[in-house]
């Protein structure tokens, strides 16, 4: 674990955040959220090498938490990758296969991370500069045996430095992916803040957000603002009072 992170402080680090397909580099991924449940316990995903020049990788699969609104990675075996070391051709692919080794959870949606490391090539003894190794990351979702949903409680509050926190907390038992933040008096037209990173609260977390007002004015406390949020659930719209 430690050789794999100090590999990936010098290359390039990229969360696939939800669409089919990704490319990054000379890499493609598909799918780039993995989902199993009792129901689909195996599945497989396809990464693709359009280059000129092979590529070897190797993979890792951790316990994705989150404390204090930032990402935990820990080891875990309760999923299982297959091959864990490869090399994909040129111009060709490899296909992986996702298993999982443990019952799901009976309420509670589980969360991991699938790690592909690019593994360094050969190279010569002149060579002079930086090698950069691809690290991507995918999403693994494991399904209880119940319907999950995500249950949300927004809260806006000043802060001394004139700026406002967006404070997110998730009491659900599944994921919410929040792609982007709008936040806007009552009465304007335009958004008055906005936020356009992406982020994941898991079950039981909660994320904060720092925006500046886009002008010097920050709205009193028990003032009605307008929060737009675009999620993997669809837009959701809120009345949220900012608090002191």
């Amino acid at each position: 674990m430690k050789r794999v992170f100090i590999q990936a402080a010098c290359g390039l680090f990229l969360l696939l955040t939800g669409v089919s397909v990704v490319s990054a580099g000379s890499i493609g991924v598909t799918p780039v959220l993995v989902t199993l449940s009792a129901s689909q316990q195996v599945t497989t995903v396809t990464v693709r090498n359009p280059s000129t020049k092979p590529m070897s990788m190797q993979l890792e699969v951790m316990n994705w938490s989150q404390q204090e609104g930032e990402d935990v990675f820990t080891p875990t075996r309760e999923v299982l990758v297959n091959p864990p070391i490869f090399t994909v051709p040129a111009d060709g692919s490899q296909l992986l296969r996702v298993g999982l080794r443990r019952a799901p959870d009976a309420q509670r949606e589980l969360s991991y991370r699938l790690f592909l490391q690019e593994l360094p090539a050969p190279i010569s003894s002149d060579f002079q500069g930086m090698q950069m190794l691809m690290r991507v990351s995918l999403p693994v979702f494991i399904l209880p045996q119940v319907e999950a949903k995500p249950l949300l409680r927004w809260q806006v509050a000043r802060t001394q430095q004139g700026t406002l926190k967006v404070s997110l907390t998730n009491d659900g038992s599944a994921h919410i992916k929040i792609t982007n933040l709008k936040l806007s008096m009552s009465s304007n037209v335009q958004p008055w803040v906005s936020q356009g990173s992406f982020k994941y609260v898991l079950p039981d977390q909660s994320h904060d957000w720092i925006v500046s007002a886009n002008s010097d004015y920050l709205p009193p406390p028990g003032t009605a603002l307008q929060l737009i949020a675009q999620t993997n659930a669809g837009d959701i719209e809120a009345e949220v009072m900012t608090e002191p």
